[in-house]
């Protein structure tokens, strides 16, 4: 019992002895600490959500940013494919179908159309001219 109070004291004490500059610096330590736990805790999120999101079905509530995302395809592509500017669109493809005047069924079969055709593109191996 007598070494764990000798322990406290001696803790105490040099708690006691600490100026503001380490407080300081220990704050700023961490803050740092925290920061970057949070920052980590995100990423791991984003990617264990990405790997069980990888091409989803596509549905009416998706928007073209994130079907772009699940089938790692480049935005611009599927923005093309559907007759829309390459700019980000966060509307859902049913709100794009229904400004276009189109089935919501038409715009995901263009959207896997030209996901088909970014995937796997035509090659010329094996074929004559």
């Amino acid at each position: 019992m007598k070494a764990s109070g000798t322990v406290r004291q001696h803790i105490r004490r040099t708690l006691q002895a600490l100026q503001w500059h380490h407080w300081l610096v220990a704050a700023a330590l961490v803050l740092a600490l925290g920061f970057t736990g949070l920052h980590a805790y995100r990423a791991v999120s984003a990617a264990i959500y990405w790997n069980y999101n990888r091409d989803e079905p596509i549905q009416g509530w998706m928007s073209v940013g994130f079907v772009a995302h699940s089938y790692h395809v480049p935005p611009r592509i599927l923005y093309q494919a559907i007759g829309l500017p390459p700019k980000p669109d966060k509307r859902p493809l049913r709100i794009i179908a229904k400004a276009q005047n189109r089935p919501v069924d038409a715009v995901k079969a263009s959207l896997q159309n030209a996901i088909v055709h970014a995937r796997y593109p035509p090659s010329d191996k094996g074929e004559k001219r």
